[in-house]
């Protein structure tokens, strides 16, 4: 029985233990010495009294950073990876959310970890991954740690936008990630054979579509440089170079090479299996790519970080009339879709016999987490009782997105209810963003113009306050990809009858808004 991630790496390591697991195309790491990296890590960390605790990882987008994510695990331990390009108050709402007594760093990144002690915004020690990866192993206080363990254990913490601008910590456990993979693996078809291209940063849930069937099947995964992803045309090549035959890329990165013809002049001529998920895709767009690949397998992932990153799928094994939106299909494997009719205090489930009725995305089943990490009163908003039934305590997580089945009883995503968006493959409160300008401003509200992908911060402040300044200061604040594109200061924000700021008017004047 599996319970435990690590049992995929154990058993891959013995089978194919000199194949390739992680490459970022200079450097790679085989599966023996992924294995061996991470029973030293956690072999270090046990001896040093960590366990069944938090840990941050502060590394460089590469395949030691992996490791360094397994080594956190064998020790009973969970990780929480932190952008090395995030701004430093950031990282410190993170920390302190976290309160990890133990960072682990590269090189590399040794002089930012040592400053984040020296401000008091980490109250643990730091731990190089160099010096971690010099202990032997120990494999008695391994496996007391495994032996110890249950599939209820968390893996990881990772952190998404949060309307109060503090982010939210979602904690996900064994159980959930080893459903996850059974079920896309299932879903999808992936193999020894398959090679991935990593896209995202590790530091998000996303890149469990290709870690995981990774460590299961000893497929290959190689890390695209992010400076690629400007450059379409060596993004392909590099593609072609490595045989990359499956991408889980999100859609923004998909359009920037159709977009620009380079599937004519450029094709990635090894792609199988294309996954796409995290924003709607534009038509025109995806109907480029089924035409210059009418081979591959298309597939659709939708889902939450909450319910362990992806929870349904759709393939692409049918025309789409030239209006239909592309469905995101059926659950996978132990997840349920609840679509519950607005209005009812959620005590109605919308069936498949009644297409185009429009209801939350609601969600049961292993795929739900275990939570906002150390944020009680988030996770009570968000996690809840199934209404449908009160006779036993079963959690359910309330996406807040805004669903309706098609006539081919395909769940099909309609929009949000709040002002939470995707954006570039990131998922934005943007209420964090108007949290973070508030101390520059008297009132702010950030819109989304998604006909041209970008952020439109509509505020009123002083003279004194000039879009340049309030741009400094949010970049002191936030992500590169949570900045808005503009900043636009009005005498007044428009309000609706009952006295709220008009949100929509705000987002049509954005989108005439050149």
């Amino acid at each position: 029985m599996l319970n435990n991630i690590l049992q995929y790496l154990d058993a891959t390591a013995r089978r194919v233990p000199d194949k390739t697991a992680f490459s970022d195309g200079r450097v790679a790491l085989s599966f023996r010495e992924l294995d061996g990296a991470s029973r030293r890590i956690g072999t270090a960390l046990c001896r040093l009294g960590y366990g069944r605790e938090p840990v941050a990882v502060l590394m460089q987008r590469a395949p030691a950073e992996i490791a360094a994510f397994l080594g956190v695990v064998r020790a009973g331990c969970f990780y929480a990876a932190l952008d090395e390009a995030m701004p430093a108050a950031r990282m410190e709402q993170i920390l302190h959310t976290l309160s990890p007594r133990l960072l682990i760093c590269d090189r590399h990144n040794r002089p930012r970890a040592d400053a984040l002690v020296a401000s008091g915004a980490l109250a643990g020690c730091v731990l190089s991954y160099e010096e971690l990866c010099l202990e032997e192993p120990d494999e008695a206080v391994l496996a007391a740690v495994r032996d110890a363990a249950v599939d209820q254990d968390p893996i990881y913490v990772v952190f998404t936008s949060g309307s109060t601008g503090v982010p939210k910590g979602v904690a996900a456990c064994h159980r959930s990630v080893l459903d996850y993979t059974e079920s896309l693996c299932e879903a999808i078809g992936f193999s020894e054979d398959t090679v991935f291209a990593n896209q995202t940063p590790l530091y998000f849930d996303a890149p469990l579509k290709e870690i995981m069937p990774t460590l299961k099947y000893g497929a290959t995964t190689y890390l695209v440089p992010k400076m690629l992803f400007s450059f379409p045309i060596p993004l392909c090549d590099f593609l072609n170079q490595h045989k990359v035959n499956t991408v889980c890329w999100v859609v923004s990165a998909l359009t920037m090479i159709s977009a620009f013809g380079v599937l004519d002049s450029h094709p990635p001529r090894y792609l199988t299996t294309v996954c796409f998920g995290s924003e709607v895709f534009p038509r025109p767009q995806y109907d480029r790519w089924r035409a210059a690949l009418p081979e591959a397998r298309f597939f659709n992932l939708y889902g939450p970080t909450e319910a362990t990153g992806m929870s349904c799928w759709w393939h692409a094994d049918r025309a789409l009339a030239p209006d239909e939106p592309i469905p995101v299909g059926r659950p996978f494997r132990n997840t349920d879709i609840l679509l519950l009719a607005e209005g009812t205090h959620g005590a109605r489930r919308i069936t498949p016999d009644e297409p185009d009725t429009e209801g939350e995305i609601c969600m049961r089943g292993t795929c739900v987490t275990l939570g906002y990490y150390n944020d009680p009163a988030r996770t009570a908003a968000a996690f809840v009782q199934n209404p449908l039934q009160s006779a036993y305590p079963e959690i359910i997580y309330r996406t807040g997105d805004i669903g309706r089945y098609n006539a081919h009883g395909e769940l099909v995503f309609v929009g949000r209810r709040d002002a939470q968006i995707k954006i570039l493959g990131h998922r934005v409160e943007l209420g964090e963003i108007e949290a973070a300008a508030a101390p520059a401003v008297r009132a702010a509200c950030c819109v989304y113009d998604g006909a041209r992908t970008r952020l439109v911060l509509y505020y009123t402040a002083d003279e004194s306050v000039t879009p340049d300044g309030l741009r400094a200061m949010l970049n002191q604040r936030l992500p590169r990809y949570m900045m808005p594109a503009l900043l636009i200061r009005l005498d007044a924000l428009p309000l609706t009858p009952n006295g709220k700021i008009d949100r929509r008017a705000l987002t049509e004047a954005a989108k005439a808004t050149d």
